[in-house]
């Protein structure tokens, strides 16, 4: 956790605490996944995302209130939030309220009739409701039999001796129900559904028999007890409409029976051919990852949904990677084809990470072709979606780099200037050091030579603090051709000034003295300009001696992922 008492609050950003919660929940740490979404909607109030992932690891820790709460406050400003209107679902069954949430499983599949959780959770709802209810001629109640329990228990209450202790309406209410619940339920049943909660379940009966609620202590002892079995009873009681023990056996025999004859796929072996993947591609042996992904594919899409449970994400994962084979294949045509299957698959199941990689993709190989203006379509789209300053300075950067090529250097700064400030941000030095280089060739094409010299400098002592001399000799080379380039600019000015001075004198007839006066100046002038370059050129040599192979300032891009050429790639 970041530490967030200081007199300005938080000293995170909301990005960054967002991308720490998201990380515990995937953990399954709900606690102080909680915890850093708190401080997350503290500096972004009323995120709706924020709000769905809270109320997922509340839902997790068994606190359906407060799931139920934070699912609503994220429809507040859109009732149409399909993510919202889900989790309002799902927290509404939790809580057993079936009918509800069989109505908000509609309205959210009404919404998105493509999402399948909509699907199972109106089947879900459905049967939870038929387990509870049943059919309308299952039970017929009537008014005949023995109704004598009815007045004995009136009896009582008229001969209730004053004084005595009275157990509290709301306690007595709730052991009535838990004896009504043993009575409809052996203790085999409800066994087998606590499972390792049935032994806390006996403890606190217990307890409760064995505790006095007439003093404070043993009342506190009492309620507390008395919740806890509550509590338990609750759960029983859903688990139990939710789906019977019998409904389960049942369904469990029957799908065995269904898939005996095929062996189920194992995760292991998923996550095995993916490493395979990952590591050909690291080798550049393309052709072995690409024929491995393929494969890979095909198995995945042998087994339904049932089977697989994240099909769809490995799907999207495995098209990500035949896209990167292709790319660097040089087959531009498939690579786009599967960055888009990819992307589309991440949009039609909500994916989020597919989705964002596959327009991280497609931009890459829009550019890698030479697109440049589809490359930044497309990075423009996802800028909205950067959750870290980290992507943000890498997407501005890129971005900044595709209008350099298509020589449009006043955006390419702009960009430049926006990735540098998220680099600052991020506390990035690598990513500094690109942004100053192309905020400092934008400036070179904009003829902004003392402002691109002056950038130039800023990144060679980013170069040196990373200590990589490749990158120091590459900036020192451009700061020598930016330099010859004001020297030529000064000398053809003065030039220009000596000319007009000779004419001038010429008119007024004042030749020869006029003319030694002027080759004077001149001389003198030619001293300070050869005393000026020789200045820079000994502050350029105490630049250090380095050499990123940093684009030259007539760059062109052969990758625009690969930033520079030989020391760093995304």
């Amino acid at each position: 956790m970041y530490d967030n008492e200081s007199e300005g609050g938080p000293k995170g950003t909301f990005e960054i605490y967002k991308a720490e919660a998201d990380t515990l929940l995937k953990q399954g740490d709900y606690r102080k996944a909680i915890e850093s979404y708190t401080i997350a909607l503290e500096l972004m109030p009323n995120d709706k995302n924020c709000l769905v992932a809270r109320s997922r690891c509340q839902l997790a820790l068994g606190d359906t209130s407060k799931a139920l709460t934070d699912a609503e406050t994220s429809l507040a400003d859109d009732s149409t939030y399909h993510k919202g209107i889900y989790q309002k679902a799902e927290a509404m069954y939790q809580k057993g309220d079936f009918e509800l949430a069989l109505v908000f499983y509609h309205r959210g599949h009404k919404l998105r009739p493509e999402l399948q959780e909509f699907r199972l959770g109106i089947q879900k709802a459905q049967e939870a409701i038929e387990n509870c209810v049943g059919t309308p001629d299952r039970v017929q109640l009537n008014t005949t039999g023995d109704l004598s329990f009815f007045t004995e228990q009136d009896e009582k209450k008229k001969k209730r001796r004053p004084g005595a202790v009275v157990r509290p309406p709301t306690q007595q209410k709730q052991k009535q129900k838990r004896d009504l619940n043993r009575s409809h339920a052996n203790e085999k049943t409800i066994k087998q559904m606590l499972g390792e909660l049935y032994g806390d379940k006996r403890y606190l009966e217990k307890l409760l028999k064995e505790t006095d609620s007439s003093t404070k202590t043993g009342k506190t002892i009492y309620d507390l007890a008395d919740e806890g079995l509550s509590y338990l009873d609750t759960r029983t009681d859903f688990w139990r409409q939710q789906k019977p023990m019998y409904a389960r056996r049942f369904e469990r025999n029957a799908m065995r029976k269904k898939y005996s004859s095929k062996k189920p796929i194992s995760d292991d072996y998923i996550i095995g051919e993916l490493e395979k993947i990952d590591d050909a591609q690291s080798a550049s042996k393309f052709k072995e990852s690409l024929k491995r992904a393929q494969i890979c594919l095909q198995t995945v899409d042998s087994y339904s949904e049932a089977q697989l449970a994240n099909k769809m994400a490995l799907k999207a994962q495995l098209h990500s990677c035949m896209g990167n084979a292709y790319l660097e294949l040089g087959q531009y045509d498939k690579a786009l084809q599967h960055h888009q299957e990819d992307y589309d698959i991440g949009e039609k199941f909500d994916i989020e990470e597919a989705v964002s990689r596959g327009l991280d993709n497609l931009g890459r190989v829009y550019a890698r072709k030479g697109d440049f203006e589809k490359a930044i379509k497309v990075w423009d789209t996802k800028l909205p979606l950067s959750k870290t300053p980290l992507e943000t300075t890498w997407l501005c950067h890129e971005i900044g780099r595709c209008h350099l090529e298509m020589d449009r250097p006043e955006k390419a700064r702009d960009y430049g200037e926006r990735s540098l400030a998220a680099a600052e941000l991020a506390d990035d030095q690598v990513w500094q050091l690109h942004a100053s280089v192309l905020i400092a060739q934008s400036e070179v094409k904009l003829d902004e030579l003392t402002s691109a010299f002056s950038n130039f400098e800023k990144a060679l002592d980013m170069a040196k603090v990373l200590k990589d001399p490749s990158a120091e000799a590459a900036i020192k080379k451009a700061m020598e051709e930016v330099n010859e380039k004001i020297v030529q600019d000064v000398k053809s000015k003065d030039e220009n000034n000596s000319a007009t001075t000779s004419a001038r004198n010429d008119d007024k007839g004042d030749g020869g003295k006029d003319e030694e006066a002027a080759s004077d100046t001149e001389t003198q002038q030619d001293q300070d300009t050869g005393a000026e370059t020789e200045q820079t050129a000994a502050d350029t040599e105490d630049k250090g001696n380095s050499s990123m192979n940093i684009p030259s300032l007539n760059w062109k891009m052969p990758d625009i992922v690969i930033l520079l050429n030989s020391w760093h790639s995304l």
